[in-house]
C-alpha cells in the first residue's frame, strides 16, 4: 500500500485521520514541519506528501520548491486554510498534483490519494472494460466490403485504442494487436483491389499524396493568409496524436486523414507531394528531376524545384522558402530564423527526425531495447518532441499571423514476419518495397505483386516494371545469408509497404489562438 508523508504543524491534532488510513492499509509517516519533511524524503521513498502551506520556519511552498527539486515527480497535495488565488497559483506553478481547503476530513485524503495513485490502474480497467464491449463492433467492420473511410474510421479507433491501452493488461494488449494483425490483412487486400481504380479514377478514390497542397496550401494562398506547411518526414498516427497535446494549448487544430500512394517511401510518396503529381508522370514531365538508380536522399534533391513547378501550374507566382532539416544544428538554425520566415507568403520545411529515429532504432541495439514495443517508441518519439527544435518552431510561429499545415509523406510498421524474395542483381536494396526483373516472392500473400508498373502510375525503371510491395508487416530477406538478415531486421520499423500505419497519414491545419 501506499506510503505517505504528511507535514502538518498541528499534526497531533489529526492522529484520528492518521488512525483512519492506517486502517485502510496506508502507512503514514507524520511529521511538524517543512525541514523534516525534507530530510524525510532524503531518507526513504515515499508514494505522495500532503503539505501544509502555513507552517513556521519553513512555509508550505518552500517546502514545496525543495521537495520538487529533489524528485519532481512525486505527487505533492498542498493543504491550506487560505483561500487567497494568488497563493493557489504560486502552488499549482509548482506543480503540484491537488490542493485541499482546511479543514479535511479523512475521507478527503483517502479520496484524493486514491485518485492521484490509482488513476492510470483506473483509467486502464475502464478503457479495457469499454474496449471489450466494443471488440465485436470494429470487427464487424473489417470485412471485404469496407470502403477507404471505413478504413481510416477503423484506424483511428484502433490507434485510439492502442494508446489507451498501453500501460494495461498484456493479455488485453494481445488481443488488440491480433485485432489488429487481422485489420492489417484486410486492409493490405483492400489496397490491392482498389490501388488501380484510384489511379485511373480520381472520383473513386481517396485524398492521395499529390493532392496535399492543392487541397490544404493552395487555398490560403488565394487569400491574405501567410502559410507555414511542415512535413515531419515517416511520422504514424499514432505519434501526432502525442504531439498534439502539445500545440493544441497554442492552436485550433483540425486533423484530417490522407492515404500515401505506393511504395510508401521518400523517393516515391514525397516527391508526390511536392510536384502534385504521380512518380510516372514527374518522370514523364520532369525527367530531370527524377534521378534513377539513386538512393533514397539523392532522390528526394529536387522537392524545392518540384514545388515550384506545381505551384506554377496552379498559376501561383510567389517566391517561398525552403528548407530541409537533417540535423539538430540545422533545426536550430532554422528555429532561429522562424519569424523571418513568417514574412513569406509560403514557407515549407522538411523535418527528417522521426525517419532518423526509426532507421536509428533498425540500427542500434540500445535504442532497440529503449523501446522494445509500439508504445515504448512512441514515448521516445514524444520526449523528443517535447526538447525539439520542431516544437520551438511551432512556439515561434503562435503569436503571427500564419496558418501551418502539418504533415507526413508516409508512417512505418513494425516489422516482425520476413519473407523470402528472389530477383537479379540490380534489385532495389529496401525491405518493404521491391523493384526490378524476375521478381517473385516465396509466400504469394505477402505482397502486392506488380506487374504493370503504368496501371500503379508507377515509373518503369530501366527494363524493369515489376514491384513488389509487402503487406502487413511482413520484410524482405534475400536467400543468400538468409538467417543472418532475418534476424538483423526482424522487429524493426520499416516503410514501403501496404499498412494502415504507412498508407493512412494525418494532415492537420493549425491556427494560432488568439
Amino acid at each position: 500500500m501506499p506510503n505517505i508523508l504528511w507535514a502538518d504543524d498541528e499534526i497531533d491534532q489529526l492522529q484520528s485521520h492518521i488512525i483512519f488510513l492506517e486502517k485502510k492499509g496506508f502507512t503514514i509517516e507524520p511529521v511538524s514541519n517543512g525541514e523534516d519533511a525534507v530530510a524525510m524524503i532524503r531518507e526513504k521513498p515515499f508514494d505522495i506528501v500532503f503539505l501544509d502551506e502555513q507552517m513556521p520556519g519553513m512555509g508550505g511552498l518552500d517546502t514545496l520548491e525543495k521537495i520538487k527539486s529533489m524528485n519532481p515527480l512525486l505527487p505533492v497535495v498542498m493543504i491550506t486554510k487560505s483561500e487567497e488565488e494568488s497563493i493557489m497559483e504560486d502552488a499549482i506553478g509548482s506543480k503540484i498534483s491537488d490542493y485541499l481547503i482546511k479543514p479535511v476530513n479523512p475521507n478527503q485524503i483517502l479520496l484524493t490519494t486514491k485518485r492521484i495513485l490509482e488513476r492510470s490502474r483506473l483509467q486502464n480497467e475502464k478503457s479495457a472494460q469499454t474496449y471489450l464491449r466494443g471488440f465485436g463492433a470494429i470487427s464487424s467492420k473489417i470485412h471485404p466490403g469496407t470502403g477507404w473511410q471505413e478504413w481510416i474510421d477503423i484506424y483511428r479507433e484502433l490507434t485510439k485504442w492502442h494508446i489507451d491501452l498501453g500501460e494495461g493488461d498484456e493479455a488485453l494488449k494481445q488481443v488488440l494487436d491480433d485485432q489488429f494483425e487481422e485489420a492489417n490483412r484486410e486492409f493490405g487486400k483492400f489496397i490491392e483491389r482498389e490501388y488501380v481504380e484510384w489511379m485511373q479514377n480520381e472520383d473513386s478514390a481517396p485524398l492521395l499524396s499529390p493532392d496535399i497542397f492543392k487541397q490544404y496550401v493552395v487555398p490560403h494562398l488565394e487569400g491574405d493568409k501567410k502559410v507555414m506547411f511542415f512535413l515531419i518526414d515517416c511520422m504514424r498516427y499514432d505519434q501526432w496524436l502525442v504531439f498534439e497535446p502539445y500545440l493544441a494549448r497554442m492552436y485550433d487544430i483540425k486533423t484530417d486523414f490522407y492515404y500515401s500512394i505506393l511504395p510508401t517511401a521518400t523517393p516515391y510518396s514525397r516527391n508526390a507531394i511536392f510536384a502534385g503529381l504521380s512518380p510516372m508522370e514527374i518522370e514523364k514531365m520532369y525527367p530531370e528531376l527524377w534521378a534513377q538508380g539513386q538512393d533514397e536522399t539523392s532522390l528526394n534533391r529536387h522537392e524545392e524545384e518540384l514545388l515550384h513547378k506545381q505551384l506554377d501550374r496552379f498559376g501561383v507566382d510567389i517566391n517561398f522558402k525552403y528548407e530541409k532539416i537533417l540535423s539538430a544544428e540545422d533545426g536550430k538554425q532554422v528555429s532561429g530564423k522562424m519569424r523571418n520566415y513568417s514574412q513569406s507568403k509560403l514557407a515549407a520545411f522538411v523535418y527528417n527526425f522521426v525517419d532518423t529515429l526509426v532507421h536509428s532504432r533498425s540500427d542500434s541495439d540500445v535504442i532497440k531495447e529503449l523501446a522494445p514495443d509500439v508504445p515504448a517508441f512512441r514515448s521516445i518519439t514524444e520526449a523528443w518532441f517535447q526538447h525539439s527544435s520542431l516544437l520551438q518552431m511551432f512556439k515561434e510561429l503562435a503569436d503571427e499571423d500564419v496558418t501551418i499545415v502539418v504533415t507526413t509523406d508516409h508512417g512505418s510498421v513494425r516489422s516482425l514476419k520476413d519473407t523470402k524474395v528472389f530477383g537479379d542483381k540490380d534489385t532495389a536494396t529496401s525491405l518493404r518495397y521491391k523493384y526490378g526483373r524476375n521478381l517473385n516472392a516465396e509466400n504469394a500473400n505477402s505482397v502486392i505483386h506488380i506487374r504493370d508498373a503504368k496501371k500503379f502510375k508507377l515509373p518503369e525503371l530501366g527494363k524493369a516494371s515489376d514491384y513488389l510491395i509487402a503487406r502487413e508487416d511482413y520484410y524482405f530477406v534475400y536467400p543468400t545469408n538468409y538467417h543472418k538478415y532475418q534476424n538483423r531486421y526482424r522487429d524493426t520499423f520499416q516503410h514501403g509497404g501496404a499498412s494502415m500505419e504507412e498508407m493512412i497519414l494525418p494532415v492537420a491545419t493549425l491556427t494560432p489562438k488568439k
